[in-house]
């Protein structure tokens, strides 16, 4: 029955796949979104809603998207119902079809259709934010960030070699052909090359996504790079997922049923090099090590978990009230989080889409090898059905939540310090003590999790990369969280330890601040700050414990010590400066911590720098 089941699965696949000519093996360095420029939109918002390595958000550099849009006089007025060009990198997502995911920070009251049809004018769709993101369509959460996917192509040799960069066209009503290439300054004469790479388009529908040759910041057509890897199969992108959901359903079939006999054997083999169990001591408990596969996931072929409890997928439901909207107790970018009495102990249970298989590996991973009082602790997993982390319950929510929830006493600057010197020594044994050394690349208020004693645990390694001791920064597909991330990585992916340093450098001024790490002024996106850039207005001034004043949280009234705030700040500052060479290690950011919370030593700005502990904060040692 198991084999029919497997093989009726497989029937379709094959079918979906007459679609889908082939699949992706690599993307290119560059892409074009073509952006229907709607009512009171500017430059600002397009440049946010579309940042990316390529177009990092800024409110007063536009110079790369102007590139793309010589006919863009005057960079301060953008006429309504006009295309421009943004350029992105273009990714091959899961080996299965090109695209570049954003990351777009959900305004109060937004939709699914509101995020694709107005912030990205129909560059993705509703159904495919829905494929790639955990929140139900009428449950976005105000301050949550929702994965928006843009399709898009690097060309293809078997049509022509002369074309190898793609405008990701959005077809309007009303729009043929014709106008399609007179938009996009094509000759007419190009029209039958232009089909040839839509041969299944209807350019007369009015919806839908289009892919037409475009000119580089040079306004030059580039010509195909052979060593893409693309071929004429990518155009079919978003039918892959519906291939990707059926291949699942039916390598889990097989897993499900062979699940038993497999991790037997896996449990066998682990034991047999346990020498308690060559002694003859051979334990069955479900705590021993075993190997995790999680289907259909390309390039993960499973890691070794030591020592973390495999749950059913049963006693999980039964723990949450089969994960009721009562037990709902957070959200995040890669799925929800519930509440559970599981064995008697408290937990929290995050449910994951099967498309997060890479994030739900990372953090398994991750915390399954390194223990420390100050990062969450992972309890066990699930892969039946989702994917579930167990966590340990923490009592208090996280640091967001304090700082700037409406139902939260204000946090005393005593325990604002308490909480930074905790998550700095979280951040410290991943970056000393580790081999090989493991890098978060998510650190915000929001993945800093409070206990009932008001201690501080770094959460959420979904993002975490490793690398090994001493290695130079390694360049990365763009993830985190806008407004926590560096210069370095937003521009070109450079990732080391020092973007977490820069990271909790912005935590640091939330601290200080409960402002967000982009701050809105007047409500409006076109008027939004870093809170980086907005500290250091403050700090450059004449009298920079003046400037100061006006920033530290209100709420705080005048019960805290401004020299202590001060040092703080002085602190993030160099925690966020715009050399990664410069920041100070995550050791020696302990150091000043610790110096700081301590109320009988002295420790006045002059010494700062002179403590022999800190010698080379300024050096990035």
């Amino acid at each position: 029955m198991l084999l029919k089941l497997i093989s009726f699965s497989f029937f379709f696949i094959s079918v979906s796949l007459f679609s889908v000519e082939a699949r992706c093996t690599k993307g290119c360095d560059v892409a074009v979104a073509s952006y229907y420029v709607w009512d009171n939109a500017n430059l600002t918002f397009m440049s946010e809603v579309l940042n990316s390595s390529l177009v990092p958000f800024s409110t007063t550099n536009f110079d790369t998207i102007l590139a793309y849009n010589k006919q863009v006089a005057n960079k301060d007025s953008v006429d309504a119902s006009t295309r421009l060009n943004i350029p992105f990198p273009c990714d091959c997502i899961n080996d299965e079809f090109l695209g570049h995911v954003f990351q777009f920070k959900v305004r109060p009251r937004d939709t699914y259709d509101r995020i694709a049809t107005v912030y990205y004018s129909n560059l993705t769709t509703v159904e495919w934010l829905q494929q790639f993101n955990s929140y139900p369509p009428t449950n976005i959460p105000d301050t949550g960030t929702v994965n928006v996917t843009v399709n898009c192509s690097c060309g293809d040799a078997a049509i022509s070699k002369d074309y190898g960069l793609f405008i990701t066209y959005p077809l309007r009503p009303e729009e043929t052909l014709d106008t399609v290439l007179t938009q996009t300054n094509l000759s007419s004469d190009l029209s039958g090359l232009v089909q040839s790479y839509n041969p299944q388009a209807n350019f007369s529908a009015g919806t839908g996504l289009v892919f037409i040759p475009g000119k580089d910041d040079n306004n030059s057509f580039r010509p195909l790079k052979s060593s893409t890897g693309i071929s004429a199969g990518v155009i079919a992108g978003i039918s892959v997922a519906a291939i990707a959901v059926l291949l699942l359903l039916a390598v889990g079939l097989y897993i499900r049923f062979f699940r038993k006999k497999v991790k037997e054997a896996t449990l066998l083999s682990a034991a047999s090099q346990d020498p308690s169990v060559q002694a003859g001591n051979v334990s069955g408990s479900k705590e021993a090590q075993s190997t995790v596969v999680i289907a259909a996931s390309p390039g993960l072929t499973g890691i070794t978990v030591d020592k973390s409890v495999e749950f059913s997928y049963e006693e999980l439901a039964q723990a949450t009230d089969n994960f009721s909207m009562a037990n709902k107790i957070g959200e995040g970018g890669f799925g929800a989080v519930f509440y559970a009495n599981l064995r008697g102990e408290e937990a929290a249970i995050k449910k994951m889409d099967m498309q997060a298989s890479k994030e739900f590996l990372a953090e398994l991973k991750v915390l399954t090898h390194v223990h420390h009082l100050n990062l969450v602790r992972l309890i066990g997993y699930c892969v039946e059905g989702s994917l579930f982390l167990v966590y340990e319950y923490i009592e208090n929510g996280n640091l967001s939540q304090h700082l700037r929830g409406s139902s939260r006493e204000p946090l005393p600057w005593s325990t604002r310090v308490q909480i930074a010197l905790d998550s700095a020594r979280g951040l410290e044994y991943i970056h000393e003590h580790t081999v090989p050394v493991y890098i978060h690349r998510d650190i915000k208020s929001a993945n800093i999790l409070i206990d009932k004693k008001f201690h501080a645990k770094v959460a959420d390694f979904g993002l975490t990369k490793l690398t090994e001791v001493g290695s130079a920064s390694l360049p990365t597909r763009l993830v985190g969280t806008f407004g926590y991330m560096p210069p370095e990585y937003a521009q070109y992916g450079d990732v080391s330890p020092k973007v977490d340093v820069y990271a909790f450098g912005v935590v640091l001024y939330e601290l200080i601040s409960a402002k967000e790490a982009i701050v809105k002024e007047n409500g409006s996106v076109a008027e939004s700050k870093g809170l980086v850039a907005l500290f250091e207005d403050a700090l450059n001034e004449p009298d920079p414990k003046e400037g100061l004043c006006k920033l530290i949280d209100q709420r705080l009234g005048d019960n805290y010590p401004l020299d202590s705030v001060f040092k703080m700040a002085q602190l993030a500052k160099a925690c966020t400066q715009e050399n990664p060479q410069l920041r100070p290690s995550m050791r020696s950011i302990v150091v000043a911590l610790m110096t700081l919370s301590s109320s009988t030593e002295d420790w006045d700005v002059g010494s700062f720098y002179e403590n022999h502990a800190l010698v080379n904060l300024m050096s990035g040692r």
